[in-house]
């Protein structure tokens, strides 16, 4: 796992209430019999009784019921009315098409600093009257001052306090068609206000393992009742952090904090397909967000390193910080490994690591140092098992 590297600590060390914050369903959580962990400031749930090994494959095979309400949902809405102003204000802080995305539709992204670095990966979705940004937990404060320091008068920047669930795995969408039917027409990226047993809700076909799946935002004082009537379908299984980060690696999606940060451009980080063509060179909005020329050069010219699947030639899992070398011995070390664990889809270990660009293409050998030995891997393409998104 690479929770340690986001801000996570041992799944055996204590919780202090008094010093972590704690989700509109944290008594849900103690309900339930989970493992409670510090989180970005947060208590969340690592695992439950059945552990991480059948939550990660219960997901896989049917539906897993996720508590991220530790995530930073942000609103962006222009007083005006005119979601176009918040649009244009937002595209000077992200190398995407904001102003192209239309109503109801949801696009990823990432906050740039001055250096092409990555502040941290965000989903933007444009609704009729506002923006609905969602940011990383551990980053949220920031993204927010950042926001509201670029905003031109007129736009309001809230930090929502709403629950955020999401229901991921092929059962998914039959489970809570059950309760709201018109989700079943939506597809990937779509989103939608949507009642769940008279709850207000906004629904995204989005998520971070790989899976078909929803996001669903709720007022915090009734999500309770909306997690239970989805805990209570045959197919679902609540499932922790622990299996959430083996999910999202065997995606090959990336963590900030770890496989991406403030030191890693999105050409580096093997994400330059969500930097819109409008946004590039010879697009009608080239640049004007931070880092341009760094992450517009690198687009052209490539990048001195990448972000690469990595999968191990033996049984043993290669953890994250280990470095890597391109000889079995001697040489320095010429990159490391961001995350790493073991996939219990595949039955095997599996990681991801920054190479240089010399050294990032498929079927490149590398050797990681572990415990003084290096284990040869392989540098594999992304993702690790294939995506589950309903695309039409």
């Amino acid at each position: 796992m690479s929770l340690q590297a986001a801000g996570a600590v041992s799944p055996a060390a204590p919780v202090s209430a008094d010093s972590l914050a704690q989700t509109p369903l944290h008594a849900l959580h103690l309900r339930l019999g989970a493992k409670m962990v510090p989180f970005a400031g947060y208590a969340m749930p690592v695992q439950y009784a059945a552990g991480l090994l059948k939550e990660h494959l219960h997901t896989r095979a049917a539906a897993g019921f996720f508590d991220v309400s530790h995530m930073g949902q942000i609103a962006l809405t222009p007083r005006s009315g005119d979601v176009a102003e918040a649009a244009r204000a937002l595209e000077a802080l992200v190398p995407i098409d904001i102003l192209g995305l239309g109503i109801g539709r949801q696009r990823y992204g990432f906050l740039t600093d001055e250096a092409g670095g990555i502040l941290d990966d965000l989903m933007v979705a444009r609704l009729a009257d506002r923006l609905h940004v969602v940011v990383n937990a551990a980053n949220k404060a920031a993204d927010l001052a950042r926001i509201r320091a670029h905003l031109p008068e007129g736009i309001d920047a809230t930090l929502l306090p709403d629950a955020l669930i999401a229901l991921q795995g092929p059962r998914a969408a039959d489970v809570l068609a059950r309760l709201a039917p018109d989700i079943a027409a939506m597809r990937f990226m779509d989103v939608r206000a949507v009642e769940i047993l008279g709850v207000p809700c906004l629904v995204s076909r989005s998520g971070y393992t790989g899976e078909d799946g929803f996001e669903i935002a709720m007022p915090a004082e009734q999500a309770e009742a909306v997690a239970e009537a989805l805990l209570a379908a045959p197919e679902v299984m609540p499932v922790g952090l622990g299996a959430r980060d083996s999910l999202r690696l065997e995606a090959g999606l990336p963590l900030h904090g770890a496989d991406i940060d403030a030191g890693t451009s999105p050409v580096e980080a093997s994400l330059a397909w969500a930097i819109s063509p409008v946004r590039r060179h010879g697009g009608a909005r080239a640049g004007g967000f931070p880092g341009a020329d760094r992450i517009l050069a690198e687009m052209e010219a490539g990048p001195a390193r990448r972000r690469v699947g990595l999968r191990p030639e033996g049984r043993a899992p290669v953890r994250a910080d280990a470095p890597l070398f391109a000889a079995e011995a001697g040489g320095d070390s010429i990159g490391r490994v961001t995350s790493g664990g073991f996939g219990p889809t595949l039955g095997a270990p599996v990681a991801m690591g920054t190479l240089p660009a010399a050294l990032a293409a498929p079927g490149t050998r590398v050797f990681a140092e572990l415990r003084g030995q290096r284990l040869p891997l392989v540098v594999s393409p992304l993702p690790f098992v294939p995506a589950g998104f309903k695309r039409g």
